[in-house]
C-alpha cells in the first residue's frame, strides 16, 4: 500500500505507480488538495479549483492502461509561473492591475498538458520578473522552503517552492530565466533547475521581460524529471520568432567516464563572506573529481565583465518594451522598486544599444575561446544567501550580489543547470540549501542534466524539503522524447587509430576517442598492400561465418555534420558499414570489399593492426 501522507511526487515514483496500478491521478489529485488546503507561504497567486483538477484526472483515468506507459508525463502535476498563460486562468504576471485571462494555453504549458500533466496553479514571482529573490511581489515575500526567514530566490520564487516544499506541492514547475531566475531559486531550494538553450521551449503565451534573452526554465526534484519535461517541452513554435529547433549536442560529457571541467581561479570566486558556501563549493568540486572530472582552472573575468553589461547596459529597456503600453498608461501600477527599474530604462538610446550590441559580440569572442579546453564550467550558482529583511533593506545591492554567477549566462548564449550541493548552516536557525551550476554551450542541455544526475546521486541528499530520499534508477516507463547527440560513433581499426598517420581525419573534425574495444568474433583481418601515396599501409576487416576473431578497435564519436566528408574521404577497398562490438552493440565502422584480400596477408592471429605494426 502506498503512503499518501509521503507519497514522493517525484515522476519516478508517480510514473512506477501509475503503470502498476498501485496509484491514479485522482488519487493524487485527491492528496494535492489536502496539501495545498492551507499554505502558510505565499507560493501561489492562483490554484486551479478542486473541480477543474478532478476534471485533468477524470480525463486521464479514461486513457488508463497503454496510455499510461505511452504518455510521458501521464498525471504528473506541475506548477506554473504567473507570467505564463494557462488557458482560462488569468495571468498578472506578478501586478493585478495588468492581469488578463488568456484564452489559451502557451505553446510550452499546452505541449505539458498534451503529454498527460495536470496544472495545479500559477506561481508568486518577482514583479515582472525583475528580480533575484522572491520579495518583490504585492502578494508578498515567497519565502525559503528550508527557513521561512530567508529568500526563496526569484524571480521564479513559488515555482521553485511549491516543488521544494516540505509537503510537495507538484512534481516540477515552469519558471522564466533571463539572469538567473530559473537557476537561483533552486539553488536555495535544494531542487534542480534548468535554464534550457534559448529557444528550445517557447515564449508563445509568456510575458516576456527581456526577449531577446528570456528562457522558459524547469524546477524539478531529480535532473532525470528535469531531462524528462526538457525533452517533452522542446518542441519548434514557428509562432515564436525567436525559437530554433533541438540541435544534436555533440560529446556527452555527462555520461563520459572522463570529461573536462573549468573551475574558475580561487581569487574570482566570490562568497560575500559565507565561508559555509565556500566549503560546500570545494566539496561539489572535489564530488565533480571522483566522478572523472579533469579540473582545468579558467579565468572566469571575461565571464563577469559580459555579466555588467546586462544591467549597466540597454537591456533594460527591453523590459520596459515588453510593457511598454500599460507601463505609460499607468506609471504607478509596479512596485516602487520595479518601476524605478523599468521606468530608468527610458534613458537608453537607439545608438546605445547598437553600442553596447557590438560590445556583446566580442565579449563572446572571449569568452567562447574557452570551450577549447574544457567541456563545461562549474561555479556557485549564488555566492550566499539572504534573509527577507536584510534583502528589503538593500534591494538593489544585494540582489546584484545573487546575480555574481548567473547574469552572464543568457547574454553569452549557453544552457545551464543548477544543482544541489548541501545544507549549509552558517549560523542559520535551521539550515539552508546551496548549489552549484554547471554550464557549457547552447545545445549541451543533455549532457549537463546527465553530469547533474551524477552529482545529484554522488550528493545523496533528499529531494527538496521533503526528507524524502532520491529514488532509485530505473528504466523508463513511458515513451519520453529524447534530446538527439547530432553524433555518429565510427569504430577503427587500422591508420585511423589514436596516433596513427590518418588519425587526423577524425579530429580535425570534432572526434572524440569512447572507447577502446574489441569487435565481436566474427571478422579477419588483413594488411592490405600500400596505397598510392600519401596512403600508408592500412588494414583490410572482412566479416566472415566461420573462423573470426574479436579485433582490437577503436570507437571515435565525431559531428554528424562532419560525418559525409569524412566517408568521402575513404579510399576503396575499404567503405563504411556495420561493425558488431565485443557487447552486442552496433556501431559504423571500417570493412573492406573482400575480393581486396585475396592476395593480402591474413593477420587475425595478431588481434590488431597495432600488434602488427609492432611485429614489423
Amino acid at each position: 500500500m502506498i503512503s499518501m501522507h509521503t507519497l514522493s511526487l517525484d515522476i519516478t515514483t508517480l510514473r512506477a505507480a501509475y503503470v502498476a496500478g498501485t496509484l491514479s491521478p485522482a488519487d493524487v489529485i485527491d492528496e494535492i488538495l489536502r496539501r495545498t488546503a492551507t499554505d502558510p507561504n505565499t507560493v501561489w497567486i492562483a490554484r486551479l479549483s478542486a473541480e477543474q483538477l478532478r476534471g485533468y484526472a477524470t480525463a486521464l483515468a479514461g486513457r488508463a492502461g497503454r496510455d499510461t506507459a505511452s504518455l510521458p508525463l501521464y498525471g504528473i502535476p506541475f506548477a506554473i509561473k504567473d507570467n505564463i498563460d494557462l488557458a482560462g486562468t488569468p495571468t498578472t504576471a506578478g501586478c493585478r492591475e495588468y492581469a488578463y485571462t488568456p484564452n489559451a494555453s502557451a505553446f510550452v504549458v499546452q505541449r505539458l498538458i498534451d503529454a498527460g500533466a495536470i496544472p495545479v496553479g500559477k506561481t508568486n514571482l518577482d514583479q515582472f520578473a525583475t528580480g533575484l529573490n522572491g520579495t518583490r511581489s504585492p502578494w508578498g515575500a515567497c519565502r525559503n522552503a528550508f527557513n521561512p526567514d530567508y529568500i526563496a530566490g526569484g524571480s521564479s520564487s513559488g515555482s521553485a517552492v511549491a516543488v521544494a516544499v516540505a509537503k510537495g506541492y507538484v512534481s516540477f514547475a515552469l519558471g522564466t530565466d533571463t539572469a538567473g531566475s530559473g537557476r537561483v531559486p533552486a539553488a536555495f531550494n535544494n531542487l534542480v533547475g534548468h535554464k534550457p538553450t534559448l529557444g528550445w521551449l517557447s515564449a508563445s503565451g509568456v510575458v516576456p521581460a527581456c526577449r531577446s534573452l528570456d528562457t522558459v526554465s524547469i524546477f524539478a526534484l531529480t535532473a532525470e524529471d528535469a531531462e524528462t519535461v526538457t525533452a517533452v517541452a522542446a518542441a519548434f513554435d514557428a509562432a515564436d520568432a525567436f525559437a530554433r529547433p533541438v540541435a544534436g549536442h555533440g560529446f556527452d560529457f555527462g555520461t563520459a567516464a572522463n570529461f573536462r571541467v573549468g573551475v574558475p581561479r580561487a581569487s574570482q570566486l566570490a562568497f560575500f563572506g559565507n565561508a559555509e558556501a565556500q566549503r560546500l563549493f570545494e566539496a561539489a568540486v572535489q564530488r565533480i573529481r571522483a566522478l572523472g572530472g579533469v579540473c582545468i582552472e579558467i579565468d572566469l573575468e571575461p565571464f563577469l565583465d559580459t555579466a555588467k553589461l546586462l544591467y549597466e547596459g540597454p537591456w533594460a529597456a527591453e523590459r520596459y518594451a515588453a510593457i511598454r503600453e500599460f507601463f505609460d498608461a499607468q506609471p504607478h501600477a509596479p512596485l516602487p522598486v520595479i518601476r524605478d527599474i523599468i521606468g530608468g530604462a527610458k534613458k537608453w538610446s537607439a545608438a546605445d544599444a547598437y553600442a553596447y550590441s557590438y560590445q556583446l559580440k566580442a565579449a563572446k569572442r572571449r569568452c567562447d575561446a574557452v570551450w577549447q579546453s574544457v567541456d563545461c564550467i562549474v561555479t556557485p550558482t549564488a555566492g550566499t544567501i539572504y534573509t527577507v529583511a536584510a534583502m528589503q533593506a538593500d534591494p538593489l545591492r544585494l540582489n546584484s550580489n545573487l546575480g555574481y554567477y548567473t547574469n552572464f549566462m543568457n547574454l553569452l548564449d549557453y544552457a545551464a543547470t543548477a544543482v544541489p550541493a548541501g545544507l549549509q548552516g552558517d549560523g542559520l536557525a535551521d539550515a539552508v540549501a546551496f548549489g552549484v551550476m554547471v554550464f557549457a554551450p547552447a545545445h549541451q542541455d543533455g549532457p549537463l542534466l546527465r553530469l547533474a544526475s551524477r552529482m545529484q546521486r554522488a550528493l545523496a541528499a533528499p529531494l527538496g524539503a521533503t526528507g524524502l530520499p532520491l529514488p532509485a534508477p530505473t528504466v523508463a516507463l513511458t515513451v519520453v522524447p529524447t534530446l538527439p547527440s547530432g553524433q555518429v560513433r565510427v569504430a577503427v581499426c587500422g591508420a585511423h587509430l589514436a596516433g596513427l598517420p590518418l588519425n587526423g581525419q577524425l579530429t580535425s573534425r570534432g572526434a572524440r576517442l569512447i572507447a577502446t574495444t574489441h569487435s565481436a568474433p566474427q571478422y579477419q583481418l588483413y594488411a592490405l598492400p600500400g596505397g598510392p601515396p600519401p596512403l600508408p599501409p592500412r588494414p583490410g576487416m572482412v566479416r566472415v561465418k566461420q573462423g573470426g576473431s574479436a579485433i582490437a578497435l577503436e570507437v571515435w564519436e565525431l559531428p554528424a555534420s562532419e560525418f559525409g566528408s569524412f566517408v568521402a574521404g575513404i579510399s576503396a577497398p575499404l567503405g563504411i558499414g556495420t561493425i558488431t562490438l565485443a557487447d552486442g552493440s552496433t556501431v559504423q565502422g571500417f570493412v573492406c570489399e573482400a575480393a581486396a584480400v585475396a592476395d593480402a596477408e591474413d593477420i587475425t592471429a595478431l588481434g590488431g593492426w597495432r600488434a602488427y605494426l609492432a611485429s614489423r
